[in-house]
């Protein structure tokens, strides 16, 4: 399990899975490792930092905190009582939660969500009145989501679609963030790496902010004077992250290129395949997938599930071996996928399961052979025939379940 550990209680044999704070504070290059020297530790210790993410299942876990047991005097056994049994095993201690491990893991999400879409509204205004784009007081932050990513990325990915409404480019910026990061940390890259793509994530749009509101939430399909217009935003975007004097080259690469398509066909440049930078190609999926499963002023969201499939569908738009590392990376059955499951109901995917992508949590709502709502119940996906399994994914309209998405709203909601 993941933890979040303060500097003061790190000890030698736990291993490292994050690092808390600003990258420009880490004392280390490595992303993941064992805690084993004497040297490490105290450079720990003496860092900026405050605290690391150690995954106990990998290394020690935290000391339970000591309880205070008090001397008592010694009297004499009272006639007809037992005396104590001082062999009895005591109580067990159940270690004090850490940050991320709270009783509604949604609420701090969605925190954290509101908190980086009010950074997100701060850049953005500085660049729509010309001024200099400044992100280094948003490097914490970016810190502190990839930190709350590496224990449930899930819950941040889904409250930065919950909490939007049509068309705010903020959030969508946001949510771009969280799954680059999300992404970064699958392919296993440097942390400070995965930072920095978490900062292009919420740059990657900064362009929009020179086009007009009524392009960017028209209904109709564009003409093609207004797409050429919108097509803008890269290099505009671009020209204003390189004038940042603190702006990292990956988060000008990524806002430039991100609309460039695998096949040649994507823009500013037309560029195709490998000639795309990793770092671009990563965004291009990224970007494309909060768009499709957001509800927008042209169209409604489209379910994950059914979101992921017609990406897979539109041959030669994106980096085949990446698009899948991108789908490993949100789950084999992405939060909100509507599943058919062996007791012959419906559920909704609650949350994802990274150890073991084949059995995320499930809420069950829908008898299949009377066709009707039941009571809602939290399913425990197993191996064994005593728990249940997924059959397969389901699309929404082939199910009489009415406003699918606000269906969807509400169940994830109530948690």
């Amino acid at each position: 399990m993941l933890r979040k550990v303060p500097l003061d209680q790190v000890r030698l044999g736990m291993f490292v899975y994050a690092l808390e704070g600003s990258w420009l504070h880490h004392p280390f290059w490595r992303r993941r490792f064992l805690l084993d020297k004497e040297q490490d530790l105290h450079r720990l210790r003496e860092s900026d930092i405050p605290g690391i993410i150690i995954d106990d299942e990998r290394g020690a876990a935290p000391e339970p905190p000591r309880t205070f047991r008090p001397s008592l005097p010694v009297a004499a056994n009272p006639v007809g009582r037992d005396a104590p049994d001082d062999r009895r095993p005591a109580a067990r201690v159940a270690p004090m939660p850490s940050r991320w491990r709270v009783d509604d893991e949604a609420a701090l999400a969605r925190m954290i969500v509101n908190k980086s879409k009010r950074a997100a509204m701060r850049i953005f205004g500085e660049a729509r009145m010309g001024r200099a784009v400044t992100v280094s007081g948003v490097v914490p932050l970016v810190a502190e989501i990839s930190a709350a990513v590496a224990c449930n990325p899930s819950a941040l990915i889904e409250a930065a679609r919950l909490t939007r409404k049509d068309d705010d480019i903020h959030l969508h910026s946001v949510a771009v963030c969280v799954l680059m990061i999300n992404f970064a940390r699958a392919l296993q890259l440097d942390e400070r790496l995965v930072c920095e793509l978490g900062l292009a994530g919420l740059l990657h749009d900064i362009g929009k902010v020179g086009v007009p509101d009524a392009l960017l939430k028209k209904p109709d399909k564009l003409s093609d004077d207004e797409y050429t217009v919108v097509r803008e935003h890269s290099p505009r975007g671009y020209e204003l992250v390189v004038a940042s004097p603190d702006a990292p080259a990956i988060a000008a690469e990524v806002v430039l290129h991100h609309h460039e398509r695998y096949d040649g066909t994507g823009y500013p440049h037309g560029l195709k395949g490998a000639a795309i930078s990793l770092y671009a190609r990563m965004a291009s999926i990224c970007d494309v997938y909060d768009a499709i499963t957001s509800t927008r002023s042209y169209r409604q969201a489209w379910a994950p599930a059914e979101a992921i499939a017609h990406m897979l569908e539109w041959k030669g738009q994106f980096d085949p071996e990446l698009l899948d590392a991108f789908i490993r990376s949100i789950g084999i059955y992405p939060v909100g996928s509507l599943v058919r499951l062996r007791s012959n109901r419906l559920g909704i995917v609650l949350s994802g399961n990274s150890r073991q992508p084949t059995r995320p949590t499930v809420k069950a709502f829908y008898a299949v052979p009377e066709r009707v709502a039941i009571r809602p119940e939290i399913v425990p996906i197993g191996p064994s025939f005593r728990d249940d399994a997924i059959l397969t994914r389901e699309r929404p309209e082939h199910w009489n379940l009415g406003d699918w998405p606000a269906l969807r709203a509400a169940l994830l909601a109530r948690r």
